[in-house]
């Protein structure tokens, strides 16, 4: 079986690498905001989804199976994607510190063949230690928070800004992995943990 993940994502690509999985990488080419919807769970398996649609719409019969997600950090009711520029980036640093806030990543798959497609959604809380004015202009200098979702990123200099987390550390970094293999299991028929690996 071969696999493609539709999206230019370094981290999700690593994470499949690491199960073992042989990933071609496309990135879809979709319009993001026709989809609005102030339910995070729902808005990330929208986008998820259309991702995935629109990459498996390249390989019509093909034996293949296109992996989308999307991610984004909720706070007071507020969706936050990746900030526009430097100014949001501060903006939703300063909305986050001292508090917990929600990460859902939405993953769907695509099967070209049959045009199946199932989404789901993973959901992580995660705490802030409180930030000073300081430490929030030195993180936006290190420009990783630019391409994040809620400005920054679990697995780099924001771990430094991380207190805590409830649920999948993986789902935060950008792809659930534990709940992808579950997705293919059930509704796919195909089995991550199993040889040769």
């Amino acid at each position: 079986m071969r696999f493609i993940l539709a999206s230019n994502s370094p981290r999700r690509k690593e994470l499949l690498e690491n199960v073992h999985l042989d990933i071609a990488v496309e990135p879809a080419d979709v319009d993001e905001s026709g989809i609005e919807t102030p339910v995070p769970s729902v808005l990330v398996m929208e986008l998820a989804s259309l991702k995935a649609a629109n990459v498996a719409a390249r390989h019509k019969k093909e034996d293949v199976l296109v992996i989308g997600g999307d991610t984004v950090v909720a706070v007071d009711n507020r969706i936050l994607g990746k900030p526009k520029d430097e100014e949001e980036a501060k903006a939703f640093l300063k909305l986050l510190s001292g508090r917990s806030h929600e990460v859902y990543t939405g993953i769907a798959v695509a099967r070209p063949r049959d045009g199946k497609v199932d989404a789901v959604f993973e959901k992580t809380t995660v705490r802030f230690r409180t930030l000073s004015e300081a430490d929030i202009a030195a993180y936006v200098l290190s420009r990783e928070p630019m391409d994040k979702a809620g400005a920054y990123g679990i697995q780099g200099l924001g771990s430094l800004l991380i207190e805590g987390i409830d649920g999948d550390y993986f789902n935060v970094v950008g792809l659930p992995v534990c709940r992808l293999g579950q997705l293919l299991r059930e509704e796919f028929d195909v089995e991550l943990l199993a040889p040769p690996f």
